[in-house]
């Protein structure tokens, strides 16, 4: 199992008390997706469903992400990944996540 770690430097995250109108949690929608996507080791990386919000108390965003192992070895073999957004330090974390693959 891996664990990434990504900072956007220039991005700014809203937060949920930030985020109130709908055009908010669009465009905070499309920034953690696009932090996330950065941060995957997958191949097409897009997102499962929609974000995951936690309240201030545990201040991070969960997404769920799908794709293509990019590997040699792993022969283009589909992989889901989770990315936890931590909305404090504006960090993107990315861990395996295949067991949420159907067998």
């Amino acid at each position: 199992m891996f664990t990434k770690v990504f900072i956007l430097g220039g991005l700014a995250c809203a937060t949920t008390a930030g985020a109130s109108t709908p055009g908010a949690w669009k465009d905070y929608d499309q920034r953690l997706t696009k932090a996330c996507i950065a941060a995957s080791g997958l191949k097409d990386a897009k997102p499962v469903g929609g974000p995951i919000q936690y309240d201030d108390r545990v201040p991070v965003t969960a997404l769920v992400l799908a794709g293509r192992y990019p590997q040699k070895h792993m022969n283009n073999r589909p992989g889901r990944e989770l990315c936890v957004w931590d909305r404090k330090a504006q960090k993107a974390y990315v861990s395996e996540a295949d067991q949420l693959l159907p067998k």
